[in-house]
């Protein structure tokens, strides 16, 4: 199994991008995000989910964990395959579909590409449970942000937390401390 690939953007195209790793090329699928960030002779890091059918092997990429285990979750569901998935993240950052699943917006699940809306309802119907709650979070400033990119959150998921187990074991821990101080907490307040 392939868990990550690191190395330099060699080629883009529709919806891959080929990693040099050593002067070997993978060929990686990234939703729409990663793909824009994704910039010719750019060091970059996917991690990745390698999947594997009878007449193919392919490689999806995430520039984040969180994402990776959301796309996991996605292909659980009945109908949903991994281009399906992908189209599902291809929509906006992972927090903002994981907030739509949580939300039941199968509305909004339902504009990925290959999606219908009865599809898009079994996903909110068979996720909304298993991602948690819609998470938001008020700043001083008076303006909300979404928990996307938080490095302590894909920290936590990467010592085998769950999504929802880690964002609810970071629910008290202020955000304006240090990454490994937050982590830290969010271990204390779970033992």
């Amino acid at each position: 199994m392939i868990a990550h690939v690191s190395g330099v953007v060699a080629e883009k195209f529709a919806n891959s991008v080929i990693v040099d790793v050593h002067d070997i090329g993978y060929e990686v699928q990234v939703p729409t995000g990663d793909f824009d960030r994704a910039l010719l002779g750019e060091p970059v890091k996917f991690y990745t989910y390698h999947h594997i059918r009878e007449q193919s092997q392919e490689l999806f990429g995430f520039s984040s964990i969180a994402a990776k285990k959301l796309f996991e979750m996605l292909i659980t569901v009945q109908g949903v395959g991994p281009k399906a998935a992908l189209a599902i993240l291809s929509l906006g950052a992972s927090e903002i579909v994981r907030n739509a699943i949580a939300g039941s917006d199968s509305g909004f699940i339902a504009k990925a590409s290959g999606v219908g809306k009865k599809t898009a309802e079994r996903v909110v119907v068979d996720l909304s449970d298993k991602v948690g709650l819609a998470v938001t979070v008020a700043h001083a400033s008076g303006s909300i942000s979404t928990t996307a990119g938080d490095e302590a959150l894909e920290a936590l998921m990467a010592l085998g937390y769950t999504l929802n187990d880690a964002m609810n074991a970071l629910e008290d821990i202020p955000t304006n401390i240090p990454t490994a101080q937050r982590v830290t907490l969010a271990l204390k307040v779970q033992s």
